[in-house]
């Protein structure tokens, strides 16, 4: 688990109860914190997915690393999704303007 949470205490609750390993404060979308994570493992970048709910932390580093990138949305503390993600839909219009995908 890959987080830009400053919590360790919040990630590792979270990377506990799933039995994964964590990396907290992750500094995306700067690909150098994953990128060593990325390395010490058995797989490369292409083999790897990367889930997130933001676009230009998330998928911006993931797409930066070469990896296959899935765009989620995003939930509350009890995992219900967030109907009216202001922040969220303004990244997506940004993104769709660069990408020039307006369908």
């Amino acid at each position: 688990m890959f987080s830009n949470n400053p919590s360790k205490k919040r990630i590792k609750l979270i990377a506990d109860q799933l039995n994964l390993e964590y990396t907290y404060s992750g500094s995306k979308p700067s690909k150098g914190k994953l990128k060593k994570v990325i390395d010490k493992i058995p797989y490369s970048s292409k083999q790897i997915a990367i889930i997130g709910d933001r676009v230009f932390t998330d998928i911006l580093v993931g797409n930066r690393l070469g990896m296959y990138t899935i765009l989620v949305d995003s939930v509350d503390y009890y995992g219900k999704r967030i109907e009216q993600n202001k922040f969220q839909s303004f990244e997506r219009y940004i993104a769709r303007i660069i990408t020039g995908d307006f369908s």
